[in-house]
């Protein structure tokens, strides 16, 4: 069973420049003058026993402007980091010259260096490009303390389980505190936006409990294992601009496959503080959350296909995926504002508001999210069969992937 590690890098312009209008928006992308945490990520590799296994690290640039400098960053930094197994960079230069190389131009949207859902999908296009059987999805904020997780990623995937052949297992993060709980400090606001609650109330039940595998509603896209069977059929929807993890789950179970949540395949999250506004990160929760409601809504009765409810992700993210939505969006968002005033920010406490007229007016996607994941998954799952012509394999691999 071949293994081929991914790990996306995200980086934004110096720390004194900062984001700038039209650039990608990411949790914590690395100014270009910091070291970030990608090297303490590599060198963490070292702990594993079973390094059987190929490393591809995805260079991405939230602005076109800072490309190359992101590129010759990265290189160097993976130089000093001397992973102990094979190693890749693939970047913005590297993703260019793929699709001119592609027989069917046409396909290329499916691949862009944009948007979380768009890199994951490079996260399972070049594991199929290095002919590996399993996918593991990782971040560059967390560092490997188990020296078995390698052993227990596979120890699940493509095989029979109680009666199932299991294509997708999902770990789980340990905080700073070698906790799996989320440990907020709670805000008014959150009494309607109850995000942190619902999740650790799944954490509890799924990781928490036994037996050590089971299905689970939620996944962390720093912990994923997506074996090929999966990966060459269903997509991340490039649509999605957050949560892009879980939007990921409800495609595969629309497409009849599984997550498994392993309550054994930890790895240590150290995220660096978020940049952007409490505002902003429900704003982006509320776009996703109306996309995905609208896709559930709008399923239709397709051969092969399984219709899946809200109900089947309680109590996370399933809370978010029903009716009351934009009730809960008003009032935590009139909270929300509430606070920004008492702290004298004005203009936060506009943008909070906003919020509810956004959900009003313009979240709900104008074309239809289930046909267009129909589209989506009709035209990558062509493209991995272009992919797979031995011809343009060995092109690829011998042009682009260079250690």
């Amino acid at each position: 069973m071949k293994l081929t590690m991914v790990i996306p890098t995200y980086w934004g312009r110096e720390k004194n420049i900062g984001w700038q209008p039209g650039d990608a928006v990411y949790d914590h992308p690395t100014p270009l003058n910091k070291e970030g945490t990608l090297v303490r990520t590599i060198e963490s590799l070292n702990i594993l026993n079973d390094k059987d296994f190929e490393l591809v690290i995805i260079a991405t640039a939230t602005s076109q402007e800072i490309e190359d400098k992101v590129e010759n960053k990265v290189k160097g930094l993976v130089k000093r980091a001397k992973s102990p197994v094979k190693t890749y960079i693939f970047s913005h230069s590297d993703l260019e010259r793929v699709k001119n190389k592609l027989p069917e131009r046409e396909l290329s949207y499916l691949l862009q260096l944009r948007g979380y859902s768009n890199i994951r999908n490079l996260c399972l296009f070049l594991p199929h490009l290095l002919n590996s059987d399993v996918a593991l999805l990782i971040d560059d904020d967390e560092v490997f303390e188990d020296p078995f997780f390698i052993e227990k990623a596979k120890e699940f995937i493509g095989k029979e389980y109680e009666g199932e052949k299991i294509f997708a297992v999902a770990g789980y993060y340990l905080q700073e505190d070698n906790e799996y709980l989320l440990s907020k400090e709670f805000k008014p606001y959150m009494f309607y936006w109850n995000k942190f609650e619902s999740m650790n109330e799944g954490f509890r039940k799924i990781i928490g409990e036994e037996p050590r595998l089971k299905k689970t509603p939620f996944v962390f896209g720093g912990n994923m294992v997506i074996h090929r069977e999966l990966f060459m059929k269903v997509p991340f929807d490039p649509d999605v601009t957050r949560g892009e993890d879980i939007d990921y789950l409800m495609n595969a179970k629309m497409f009849g496959y599984e997550f498994y949540l392993d309550n054994k395949l930890a790895i240590k999250h150290l995220p660096p503080p978020k940049p952007h506004p409490t505002w902003r990160r429900v704003r982006e929760d509320i776009l996703r959350f109306v996309y995905e409601r609208e896709k559930i809504r709008k399923q239709k009765e397709i051969e092969g296909m399984v219709r899946i409810k809200a109900e089947n992700f309680d109590p996370y993210p399933g809370v978010f995926l029903k009716e009351d939505l934009e009730e809960k969006v008003a009032k935590a968002s009139e909270l929300l504002a509430l606070e920004y005033l008492a702290e004298e920010k004005p203009e936060d406490a506009k943008e909070a508001l906003n919020n509810i007229r956004i959900i009003e007016e313009s979240a709900v996607p104008t074309k239809d999210p289930f046909d267009n994941l129909l589209k989506i998954q009709k035209d990558w799952e062509r493209l991995m069969k272009i992919i797979d012509d031995k011809g343009v394999k060995k092109s690829l691999i011998e042009e682009f992937l260079r250690e």
